[in-house]
């Protein structure tokens, strides 16, 4: 054998060991992403603590469809900054059903007209109750603050680089102030700045104390200087802001108990309309003039929700 074929056949089984090879390395790295995907699937849907000690998983599969559109992406979004142990299929699955109950329900106990409306309404509350469980959590960590600029000042002051704080504070600290620093721990172990880590913090959980405690730590950071006198004065400025907040939410605790009784007092009426004589709501929505006047009266209702909640919005 010449030694052009000799050549030619080496290089023929370069190729296919390289090829083998190639093929390999492709059918391990797909399977450690489906792997990777599957653990990730198991943790909740802020991705806290580890997939074994978490509740099996419902509904993977429209999980996985759906957060692949943009809703999806928001929904999951919007679930990991409310805390709750839910994936995005899964509460989309639960508010479907809570749609379709509540529409079946609103049109053979008051009229076919309410069952669409009662649709609506089911998604709309279904909003409010993720943004309500939002601002709840946000609450929850703002009430928190002053213990977290305490230990991070404590930690600063015994030579503990901000980094080491962040994780120090973290093991110590309880719901929802160790979760949420325990994610940006593992940010920065995974190699992000702590600038970036930070403003992803504020930007999960929007709040003005949050976003000074955010800038003096990103200054501290940077430029360094008297970061533990400057996190001492926070903490008790954060005190105080604490305190003023409870007094404010004790005092508007009636407005706001209010802006829910107006429109259960209108839910109250129609049913008390439609039993004491039967049919009347589907013969009032029977006709076009009736069906306005119903919208009319519910966007009437809805205005006067969401002003009195405006009215007794005060920010601090």
């Amino acid at each position: 054998m010449t030694n052009p074929a000799l050549i030619a056949l080496g290089a023929t089984v370069l190729t296919c060991v390289v090829a083998v090879a190639a093929v390999h390395a492709l059918a391990s790295g797909r399977a450690q992403r489906q792997a990777l995907v599957d653990r990730l699937d198991g943790y909740p849907a802020g991705g806290y603590g580890p997939a074994g000690g978490s509740r099996a998983r419902r509904f993977t599969g429209v999980d996985r469809r759906l957060r692949r559109t943009r809703l999806g992406k928001a929904v999951h979004l919007r679930l990991s900054a409310t805390g709750l142990d839910l994936t995005a299929g899964e509460f989309s699955v639960y508010v479907a059903a809570v749609v379709a109950g509540l529409w079946l329900l609103a049109a053979t106990t008051l009229a076919p007209f309410f069952g669409p409306i009662a649709g609506a309404v089911a998604i709309w509350a279904a909003v409010i109750f993720l943004n309500w469980q939002r601002q709840k959590r946000i609450e929850a960590f703002i009430n928190q603050l002053p213990d977290v600029a305490r230990l991070l000042a404590n930690a600063t002051a015994a030579g503990l680089a901000l980094r080491t704080s962040l994780a120090m504070a973290a093991e110590e600290l309880e719901a929802p102030a160790g979760e949420e620093l325990s994610r940006v721990s593992d940010r920065l172990a995974l190699g992000h700045s702590v600038d970036d880590a930070l403003d992803e913090l504020a930007a999960r959980l929007p709040s003005r104390e949050l976003i000074v405690l955010v800038t003096t730590l990103v200054l501290a950071n940077k430029a360094g200087g008297t970061v533990v006198s400057s996190l001492r004065n926070l903490t008790q400025t954060l005190e105080d802001r604490k305190e003023t907040r409870r007094e404010i939410r004790t005092m508007l605790s009636e407005v706001n108990a209010t802006a829910f009784t107006v429109p259960l007092l209108g839910l109250g009426s129609l049913l008390l309309i439609n039993s004491s004589n039967e049919g009347a709501l589907a013969k009032v929505t029977g006709s076009g003039l009736g069906q306005t006047l119903i919208l009319v009266s519910l966007g009437l209702y809805a205005i006067g929700f969401f002003v009195i909640r405006r009215l007794g919005k005060i920010e601090v």
